[in-house]
């Protein structure tokens, strides 16, 4: 299989208007900053002076030329845009991109929230590229992965869910040449020569990524609870988890749990990834807001950030009246 996390983030680089970064294994200058603006300016669109931008940034090890480029190249991708008031330069997430990361907000938060559900049916997206179509049949296999789906064969790819209609618009609009889908059963035979839908899905190896994010922020919890997690620290952790758990949609596409083995781990990992997403928002809004203050020098009330169960319900821009026409450094 390949390697679980070798998938588009999120967010494909396929949208019109806006074109959000790949998440590659390891965060990206460009993935780290979109994390954090949205983590912290969401629900405001506030603007933050490029100088906290950068430093921000550099409490993970980012360079400052790095970060300005991070920076730039985000704007020309429309998912920032820039304003300035004399040698000061501000930025803020564009409409776009905050209504396409509130959109895939949602996704992140309720995934695994509810009980588990199947009808016993799969979907099957069923297509045939010309050979010389190499670049845009790794885009359309992206384009699948990300979407939760999985080859069984290399032109079969399924699904336990149902297809969307705007999924299937797009992915037809991506595949240049014959595609159907369809819902159906299997059908479980004698024979071993068939082969079962969920055997699309290396489940041994998602079962070690959830043991391994359980494992690696469990140890956190007593100090998140004794508050012992704050500045730069509370930030750094914060965007860890979530840079790591947003993975989890396309990587186990809610699998049915009836055809997963016994204690499957990704409501331990939900749990895990509530507790210090929401844990360390407090500490991490506090550090944000110091460091974009002592470049302001004033109080920075409208950088804020959001739980879980806000994230659930759709943080979008929708109070920028304070800080739309706001350009400082």
């Amino acid at each position: 299989m390949e390697s679980p996390f070798d998938v588009e983030e999120i967010f494909p680089d396929v949208a019109d208007s806006v074109r959000l970064p790949r998440r590659q294994s390891g965060s990206s200058p460009q993935g780290l900053a979109v994390t954090l603006i949205a983590d912290y300016t969401l629900s405001s669109r506030a603007w933050l002076p490029t100088a906290s931008i950068v430093a921000l940034l550099g409490e993970f090890g980012v360079t400052a030329g790095a970060a300005r480029t991070a920076i730039s190249r985000l704007a020309r991708r429309g998912v920032l845009e820039g304003s300035r008031r004399g040698r000061h330069s501000s930025y803020r997430l564009t409409g776009p991109a905050a209504g396409d990361l509130s959109s895939g907000g949602i996704s992140i938060a309720g995934f695994a929230a509810g009980p588990d559900s199947w009808d016993g049916s799969w979907t099957a997206f069923v297509f045939t590229m010309p050979k010389e179509e190499k670049s845009r049949r790794s885009s359309l296999r992206a384009q699948l992965r990300w979407r939760g789906y999985a080859p069984l064969y290399d032109g079969v790819w399924v699904s336990p869910h149902p297809m969307k209609e705007h999924d299937h618009a797009e992915l037809v609009a991506a595949t240049p040449g014959a595609t159907t889908a369809f819902r159906a059963r299997h059908l479980r035979f004698a024979s071993g020569t068939t082969r079962d839908p969920i055997e699309a899905w290396d489940i041994t190896a998602i079962a070690a990524e959830y043991e391994t994010f359980v494992r690696r922020w469990t140890p956190l919890l007593p100090r998140i609870r004794a508050d012992d997690i704050t500045g730069a620290a509370a930030v750094r952790a914060r965007t860890e988890v979530m840079d790591t758990y947003r993975r989890f949609p396309a990587l186990d596409p809610l699998l049915p749990l009836e055809l997963l083995p016994p204690d499957w781990p990704r409501t331990r990992a939900r749990e895990t990834f509530v507790a210090v997403y929401d844990g360390l928002a407090e500490p991490a809004q506090d550090h944000v807001r110091a460091v974009a203050a002592h470049v302001d020098d004033e109080p920075r009330p409208d950088i804020r950030t959001h739980t879980v169960a806000e994230m659930a319900v759709g943080v979008i821009g929708s109070s920028t009246k304070a800080t739309t026409n706001r350009a400082s450094g």
